[in-house]
C-alpha cells in the first residue's frame, strides 16, 4: 500500500514536471516585434478618431434692421438628425459670433429634441428658456423664428418645430407667443 502511494506520487511528479517543461519551451520560437520608432525617435501614441464635420447656417437678429442674418457655423456630423439638430440649438444658445444678436436665453439648455415621421422637431428646453427670457411680443417672435428658421432651413426633414419647456406643452413663451402649436418657418424675417 505505502509503495503504491509512493508510485503514484513519482507518476504525478514527473507528469508535472513534464507538463512543466512542455509550457515552458512552447512559446520559444515567438518573438514580440516592437514597433520602429517614428523619425525623430518618438514613439507612436493612439491615432486620434477624425470628426465630421458639417456646415449649418444659424439665424440671429440684428439691431440695424430688426431681422434675422445667417451665420455660418460647423457642428460635429452624428449619424441622427436629433443629435444634429440638439447641436444646432445649442450653438444658437451660445450666441453669434459676428456682433448679432441671439434671442435665447444664455441660460437655456436643451433637454432633447425629437423629429417626426410627419416633419415635427420638438425641441425641449429646460425651464431657463421660458424663465430668463425677456418679456415682450417682439422679443418672444424673435426667439421662435431664430429657432425655426435655423431648424427648418438646416434639416430637409423639418418641416415644422413645437417648443416645449422642461418636457411640458406651455401656453405662451413668457406671456405673449402661444406654445400651443406647432411653428412654421417665416423666411420673410431673413434679410435678404
Amino acid at each position: 500500500m505505502i509503495r503504491s502511494r509512493i508510485l503514484l506520487l513519482a507518476v504525478l511528479s514527473l507528469s508535472l514536471v513534464l507538463l512543466a517543461i512542455f509550457f515552458f519551451l512552447s512559446g520559444r520560437g515567438e518573438t514580440v516585434k516592437e514597433p520602429p520608432p517614428e523619425l525623430g525617435g518618438k514613439e507612436p501614441g493612439p491615432q486620434p478618431e477624425t470628426v465630421e464635420l458639417k456646415k449649418v447656417n444659424l439665424f440671429f437678429l440684428s439691431e440695424k434692421d430688426g431681422l434675422l442674418h445667417p451665420e455660418e457655423r460647423e457642428i460635429v456630423s452624428s449619424p441622427t438628425p436629433e443629435r444634429e439638430a440638439a447641436r444646432v440649438v445649442e450653438e444658437l444658445i451660445k450666441g453669434s459670433r459676428q456682433g448679432l444678436i441671439s434671442p435665447l436665453p444664455a441660460e437655456a439648455r436643451i433637454r432633447q429634441v425629437y423629429l417626426t415621421k410627419e416633419g415635427t422637431a420638438y425641441v425641449d428646453f429646460s425651464r431657463e428658456f421660458s424663465e430668463r427670457h425677456p418679456s415682450g411680443s417682439s422679443a418672444e417672435i424673435d426667439t421662435v423664428y431664430c429657432l425655426v428658421n435655423s431648424l427648418v432651413y438646416n434639416f430637409k426633414s423639418v418641416k415644422r418645430v413645437f417648443i416645449l419647456v422642461n418636457g411640458d406643452e406651455k401656453e405662451t413663451l413668457s406671456g405673449h407667443i402661444g406654445l400651443t402649436k406647432a411653428f412654421l418657418p417665416d423666411f420673410s424675417m431673413v434679410a435678404r
